[in-house]
Formats: C-alpha cells, structure tokens, sequence
C-alpha cells in the first residue's frame, strides 16, 4: 500500500483533535453502514492506520440479513464476495468516547477495484441522491428528528419489553409527552448522551420526553443530508452506549412495547438554488412556490413505493396505528400532526415540508435517500398534491401498505425510484428485504400458539 501524507490528523474535525489532546491514538475503528445500518468493519491500531490509504471487505456485508443469514444474489456473476476498497472519509473522524482506551471512529466510502462507488453501499445511494440535486442547481437541506426508548434490560427474547426504572425507582410512565419531570428521570442516561456528543463535536437541538413510556426525541439542526446522516449513524450507537452505562437498554425499534407509541424518524426537507442561496419553496415576496406543492406531491406519488425502505422490518408496520401518533395516509396539512405530511409553521426563509413516515428503525442513509428521492421526483414531473387536508387525518382512509410484502411489492415495481436510488441497489435492498422476510414468516408466534392451537 502507499502511505498517505503523514499528517492525516490535521484532516480531521477540530472536535477530534480535541479529544486527542494530551493523549496518543491508540486505536482507530474503520467503519462503514451496512444495509441495516449497523457498523461494519476493522479496528485497527493507530501507527497501522497512519500507513494504509484504505482497506479490503468484501461486498457481502451488504447482502447479509439483520439475523445474519445471508439474500442470495442475483447476476451473471452469482455470488462470488468481490473485495471492495474501503477510504476514508477524513470528515467523519470523531471520538468513541465510551472506549477504555484513546480510539477514533472513521467512516469509510466503498469502491469497487475500478474506482467507481459500490451502488449499493447506503451512504453512496445517498451521495447519488445528493448529486442529483446538485446537477439541477438545487442544494438539499435535511433536519432529521430521533425517537427511542430507554428500557429495561431484555436477555430473554420471549419476555415482553419493559420500561426502565427511572431514577425515582418507578419505571418510566407513559403519556407524558414534553414533561421536564419525565425527562428528569432519566438525568443520568441524558447527561452521557450530552456528555458524549460534545466529545464527537455534534450538536443537539434539544431533548423531550415523547408519548410513550421511556422514549425520549432529540432534535438535530438542520444541514447537509449527508453529514446529518452521518451523526444519526453515530447517534445510534453513541445512545446505546450511554444506556448501557446505566443498566438499561436504548431501543430504536418502530415500536418495542404493545399499546405505546412507535419511534419516528421524521425528517424536514427544504431545498436550496445554489445560485442565489434563496429556499425554493419560498418566492421574492414569501409565498409558497410551484417547487413547493410539486415537492409535496413528489412524496403523496411515491412514498408509497418507498416505505420498504422508510419502514424496513415486520416490526415497522405495527406503528402505523390510527391514533398513535403515526400516520396511516399520506395527506398533507399546515401545522398537523396527524398527517404524513406536515408543513410546520415558519418563516418563509425557512419553509420546509416534514415527511413524519420514516421509522427510526431504517438505515438513516436509506430513509434521507429515499425521501429526498420522492421529492425530487415531484420537482421533476410538476404535478399538484390532493387538496390540502383539514381536520383529523386519523378519520380519513388508510393508504400505505401495513405489511413489509405488500410494501416490497410496491418497491419492486417503482422503476422511476430505482433510478434515482440506483438499479443495483434496489435490486440487492429487495433481495436482503424479501430474505428477512421470509425468515420471519417461518417463526410461530405466541399469538398462534395461543389461540389456533386448541380452537381452529
């Protein structure tokens, strides 16, 4: 391998050499997203990491199920496990602060030998997104919401999740949406998250306790689609570790506990001319634009289509419950929560369009992807949304799929998404999707057993 220049830690974040101060490197964690989201790669100690321009894995991480069996692949070439070259991205450099020892995380971006970017690598799927923008002249703006639980310690899988004991003793209580004492309960996890993004140089826009028993939402300024999805990869295992230190678990599932709200991923667009730096959605005198409605319409046409990615698991549908705080329609509304699609109040300067289907449970790179690429295809095609919807969204229809097959189906027949997604990739997605499916559909359920096996 040729070594790069020496001095790649001037590279890095300012938050990264901060953390390094008065300390040496020990280790770097070489990481990359698989299709699930979790973190993949080497670690690797430091003097080894300052002599490698990049390193090998091989690209059926990208076909292997959340269980850890394996989508078989289609193609001329069958299923051969080609070595992809891995760089980093000097970007992405921040602290593992959770670490016994002095370690840094480094995301990479994948390749295939000839230099091009391997398709269906997630955060490539949304730096293809990203560019097509870009080639319109247009700079997309992402500010992505993140809803989980903090719950009880669960090493038994056959036992029901339960909240966590809050500092009070009492585990923690639903329906408290927004309430400071509810929050205050869990003082100890809150001040390891704060304390651990600081370390990583992210920036949170604030905490509040959510609806359900022991789920918290943290708010993320609004930037780059790109590096917002990147904090919401570490953010991930950042709050894992921090629940981890006080003997509980954080849980990004759709929806861990019966009768409780599910856990979102919302995520706001806007959309900036690069020319003049002036919001699309927003015209000289602070209306609301055509690239506003057509981007509106964009989602309302396609999402359907992309939900399979937006909501990626069995589990993703139990949270598109009439009347818990999901949606179960895509109707869009100015200042309302019941609907899929949301228009938050705001300034004209910062007229955005609130995409609240996205479970927290899919990748982060996937669910920006996707949704952007609903969006842009509005941009493109310049249709009008359905009249905007007034009252209650929960007493309309229901119009998204309720069931992973049925919303496979629907991604394999969106030929428009796939090109925007890229072809190899929705052709893989489909294949790992439909393999965890079918996994599922062969386990009997404790709801089977108790009711089918005496009465049917």
């Amino acid at each position: 391998m040729n070594a790069p220049k020496s001095d790649w830690l001037s590279k890095t974040p300012d938050a990264a050499r901060a953390y390094l101060e008065g300390h040496r490197l020990d280790e770097v964690e070489c990481i990359i997203s698989d299709l699930p989201g979790i973190a993949r790669g080497k670690a690797v100690p430091a003097t080894k990491f300052a002599r490698q321009e990049y390193f090998h894995l091989p690209d059926s991480i990208f076909y292997q199920t959340l269980t850890g069996g394996w989508g078989e692949a289609a193609g001329d070439e069958g299923f051969i496990e080609k070595d992809m070259i891995l760089r980093p991205d000097w970007s992405t450099a921040t602290a593992a602060p959770w670490t016994a020892d002095w370690t840094l995380q480094v995301i990479h971006d994948a390749y295939n030998l000839d230099g091009s970017p391997v398709e269906f690598s997630p955060r490539n799927v949304l730096k293809r997104v990203i560019q097509l923008y870009r080639d319109k002249g247009w700079e997309p703006i992402v500010a992505p919401e993140m809803e989980f639980f903090l719950v009880a310690r669960n090493t038994d899988p056959r036992q029901e999740i339960k909240p966590m004991m809050g500092r009070s003793g009492r585990p923690a209580a639903a329906r408290q949406a927004y309430s400071m004492t509810a929050v205050d309960e869990f003082g100890p996890v809150i001040d390891d998250i704060y304390d651990f993004a600081e370390a990583q140089g992210f920036e949170i826009d604030g905490i509040t306790q959510e609806g359900g028993a022991g789920q918290l939402e943290i708010n993320m300024v609004h930037g780059d689609p790109l590096k917002l999805a990147d904090e919401v990869f570490y953010f991930k295992r950042l709050i894992r570790e921090a629940a981890l230190r006080h003997d509980c678990y954080a849980t990004f599932m759709a929806k861990p506990i019966e009768d409780e709200p599910g856990s979102a991923m919302h995520i706001h667009h806007s959309v900036v001319d690069k020319e003049t730096g002036q919001n699309i959605f927003s015209g000289p005198q602070g209306g609301e634009t055509d690239a506003f409605f057509h981007f509106i319409a964009g989602l309302q046409n396609h999402l359907p289509a992309a939900i399979a990615v937006m909501a990626p698991y069995v589990n993703s549908y139990r949270r598109y419950v009439r009347d818990h705080a999901a949606p179960i329609n895509l109707e869009w509304a100015r200042d309302n929560r019941t609907t899929g699609i949301r228009i938050p109040i705001s300034s004209p300067q910062a007229r955005r369009v609130e995409n609240r289907i996205a479970g927290m449970d899919c990748n982060p790179y996937l669910g920006i992807a996707a949704s952007l690429a609903c969006g842009y295809l509005g941009l493109l095609e310049q249709e009008r949304p359905d009249k905007q919807f007034k009252g209650d969204a929960y007493d309309g229809e229901e119009a998204i799929p309720r069931i992973l097959g049925g919303a496979l189906d629907l991604f394999d027949e969106a030929k428009g998404l796939h090109d925007i997604l890229g072809p190899d990739f929705a052709r893989v997605y489909s294949i790992v999707k439909r393999a965890e499916y079918e996994e599922f559909l062969a386990v009997i359920s404790p709801w089977e057993r108790e009711h089918l096996l005496l009465n049917v």
